[in-house]
């Protein structure tokens, strides 16, 4: 019997694989609270392929998943922070500002999960995100969890990590990828 590739692994459990177009697409935004249904059924979608997705792969960084990754071009993304902290749901994120100061770290992607990169992301950011009931909601986030936070808003916008990786990286093979397991650092 041979191995399952993790892009594959991720595929069977209904990820978006690298290459399907709605991963370079802009997400619709919700129009909240009249489209709240909506809303609330992609993001009840979101939680449910989390959890099919942390049955099989544990995530010590956390993880995240937007709705492009699993077929729903709209503007809503799920991120579970790492240990017991709740989950934090974003409906329409947009990061209105970024420290100056980056840090540098590995990322995976549930969309093309056999490679790591290295990817400069800023230590701090803020973001907007509208609430169910149509509020604008103001959050700032640090280090891993704004790492996680701009993961997804980049996927909403149509990006991947790859786009900010430092022009001559390239990703690495998972298997040469040796912190499986650790946190980010920071110092």
């Amino acid at each position: 019997m041979t191995d399952v590739r993790p892009s594959q692994q991720m595929r069977d459990l209904g990820v978006v694989q690298h290459g399907a177009g709605i991963l370079a697409e802009r997400a619709r935004g919700f129009d909240l609270p009249a489209e709240r249904d909506e809303a609330e059924r992609t993001t009840d979608e979101l939680f449910t392929a989390m959890e099919r997705i942390g049955r099989v792969h544990p995530f010590a960084k956390g993880m995240g998943i937007a709705a492009p990754q699993i077929g729903i071009g709209r503007a809503a993304a799920v991120v579970q922070p790492p240990g017991d902290a709740p989950a934090i749901i974003l409906l329409n994120p947009r990061i209105t500002s970024r420290s100056d100061e980056l840090d540098e770290q590995y990322e995976g992607c549930l969309s093309f999960f056999d490679v790591r990169g290295l990817v400069p992301r800023p230590l701090r950011i803020t973001v907007e995100t509208t609430a169910l009931t149509g509020e604008t909601v103001t959050a700032v986030y640090e280090r891993g969890l704004a790492r996680l936070i701009h993961h997804e808003v980049d996927h909403l916008d149509g990006l991947l990590y790859t786009t900010r990786m430092r022009t001559g990286v390239d990703p690495i093979p998972v298997e040469e990828y040796r912190q499986t397991g650790r946190a980010w650092a920071y110092e």
